[in-house]
């Protein structure tokens, strides 16, 4: 028999990042994302911590994300990803990166 009790931490590391490979054209232009700022970088490690919600679209690069306590999360061009707030996390760009973006 399992036990009901979950630890929060178990799943919060997925829940916390939202991938949607590949969206279609009429997916990106319902959100607008052509709009949206770009951001570039290059390859590189850092931490980073969401203080708000963030989605953006890959048009470059190849990442791996690494929730704090959670198991590596690998995106890169054409994936749609939104990462929710308080997501604490490494960043590992393999390859440089260009992507759009918008907050909240």
């Amino acid at each position: 028999m399992q036990s009901p009790i979950q630890h929060p931490h178990d799943e919060a590391p997925v829940q916390a990042i939202q991938i949607e490979h590949q969206p279609s054209s009429e997916r990106l232009q319902e959100l607008g994302v052509a709009q949206w700022s770009i951001w570039d970088k290059e390859s590189s490690e850092f931490p980073w911590t969401y203080d708000e919600s963030e989605t953006c679209y890959f048009l470059e690069g190849e990442v791996i994300v690494i929730p704090e306590g959670g198991a590596p999360v690998p995106m890169g061009q054409g994936d749609l990803v939104t990462f929710s707030a308080g997501l604490s996390c490494t960043w590992k760009i393999l390859q440089p990166v260009r992507k759009h973006y918008r907050f909240g």
